[in-house]
C-alpha cells in the first residue's frame, strides 16, 4: 500500500491534516512522526513505498517517563537522508522556519527531489487550505504520465 508520510510535532496540526487526508486519501495510508529519528526508521523500510512525504523542521522536546526530555531532532535529519536515496515522490516542506525551509529545499531539489513549499499562516486554517491543495496537486502531477521530449505527442 502506498503511504504518505508526514513529520509533525504539534497535535492539533497532525489532526486536521489527517482528517484532510482521510476524506480524500483515505485509501493511502497515512502515517505520522513526531520525532525525525522515528521517521528515518520508517522510511529505511519504507521509502519505495511513499506516495508523499510532508515535513516539518522544528520539532519540539518530548517528555519522557523519567521526566527527561529527549531532542525530537529536524526536518533536516530526514531531508539529508532523502539526498541519499533516488527520488521516489514529492516532498511538501512546510516550516515556518524559512532559513531551515529554504536549506530543505535546496539540498532535496540538488538530489532531484520535486518539492513544495508551504508557508503556515494563522493557527490550522493553513491546513485544509494550502497544505492540502498542495498534497493533492503533488500526488495528482505525480500520478500523470511524463512526456519524453525528445518524441513527438500523438493522439
Amino acid at each position: 500500500m502506498m503511504k504518505i508520510a508526514i513529520l509533525e510535532y504539534n497535535a492539533a496540526r497532525r489532526a486536521v491534516m489527517q482528517d484532510c487526508l482521510r476524506d480524500r486519501f483515505h485509501s493511502f495510508e497515512s502515517v505520522f512522526f513526531d520525532d525525525a529519528s522515528e521517521m528515518l526508521g520508517f522510511l529505511k523500510d519504507h521509502l519505495a513505498s511513499a506516495l508523499i512525504i510532508s515535513l516539518d523542521h522544528d520539532l519540539d522536546f518530548k517528555p519522557q517517563p523519567n521526566g527527561e526530555m529527549l531532542d525530537a531532532g529536524t526536518g533536516r535529519q530526514v531531508a539529508d537522508f532523502l539526498a541519499l536515496h533516488a527520488p521516489v515522490c514529492p516532498v511538501i516542506i512546510h516550516t515556518t522556519n524559512s532559513v531551515a525551509g529554504d536549506g530543505m529545499e535546496f539540498l532535496l531539489r540538488d538530489a532531484h527531489w520535486q518539492t513544495h513549499r508551504v508557508y503556515p499562516w494563522g493557527d490550522l486554517e493553513w491546513i485544509s487550505t494550502l497544505w492540502f491543495k498542495t498534497i493533492r496537486n503533488a500526488i495528482v502531477d505525480s500520478a500523470r504520465p511524463r512526456q519524453n521530449p525528445d518524441r513527438p505527442v500523438t493522439s
